[in-house]
């Protein structure tokens, strides 16, 4: 199947958290093979350094900088070291989240801030990270991905849907208070995406009947998602911001 070329992508210093592995791992090389300047975070270092090696071909090759992005510091001082060594960020894709299923019950307040942590709040510092170099170039994009889980009120993601709503939300805000400056924020809601992680949690007859209660009969891929990304990155969405678009197969 042939992708897109998006042009306006070329040369842009993309940053993805969560870039090592899964739909993030499909970011990083879907930006790349475009052309642009990919700097990717992560945690997982044995995934991040295998992906960044299987891509150093490219030009320019993707680069991976190991971050726990719930130490704010942290995220901060590579996000500084990023923009020292590349210059502004064009394009933030704010991907990172672990979807960790947890009963009510089961939940304590130190478990609640470790999983808003890993979920929701670094997704707003890492936003503020970037949005210096944006304003002062008057453009640039920010995208946020959501989770078609809250929408469903799937079970034992209380935590999880809670920061996937707040990300929905989040968006909004920064759309308004930083559209003015020529700043598109928009937030991608991936439906269920084969992915390693992912089979850990379904047999093949939840496959099947997730398939089922899909419109579209296709098993959503990673690069699926992706290529929604480069599209709303690229400048031919250069008035598309808001808002939340739906990459699930009509899956209700």
């Amino acid at each position: 199947m042939s992708a897109a070329v998006y042009p306006s992508l070329k040369g842009k210093l993309v940053v993805v958290t969560g870039g090592g592995s899964g739909i993030g791992s499909a970011f990083t090389e879907g930006f790349a093979r475009q052309g642009a300047r990919v700097v990717f975070l992560d945690f997982a270092a044995e995934e991040s350094q295998a992906l960044e090696a299987s891509l150093a071909s490219l030009s320019p090759a993707p680069v991976f900088k190991h971050c726990d992005l719930r130490d704010l510091a942290a995220l901060k001082a590579v996000m500084d070291g990023v923009i020292a060594e590349h210059g502004a960020v064009d394009v933030l894709v704010n991907n990172a989240a672990r979807d960790d299923r947890h009963t009510v019950e089961e939940v304590t307040p130190d478990y609640w801030d470790e999983r808003i942590a890993t979920n929701l709040r670094h997704l707003y510092f890492a936003t503020q990270s970037v949005v210096a170099g944006m304003k002062a170039r008057g453009q640039g994009v920010v995208l946020n991905m959501g989770s078609i889980s809250w929408h469903l009120g799937l079970p034992e993601l209380s935590i999880y849907e809670t920061a996937k709503a707040g990300i929905e939300g989040m968006t909004r805000a920064l759309a308004r208070e930083l559209g003015g400056d020529g700043i598109r924020v928009s937030c991608i809601v991936p439906g269920n995406v084969k992915t390693p992680r992912q089979m850990k949690w379904y047999t093949p007859e939840g496959e099947a009947e997730i398939v089922a209660a899909q419109c579209l009969k296709g098993r959503l891929e990673p690069h699926d998602v992706a290529a929604l990304a480069m599209f709303l990155a690229s400048d031919d969405a250069r008035l598309i911001t808001g808002h939340a678009y739906f990459v699930d197969a009509g899956w209700r």
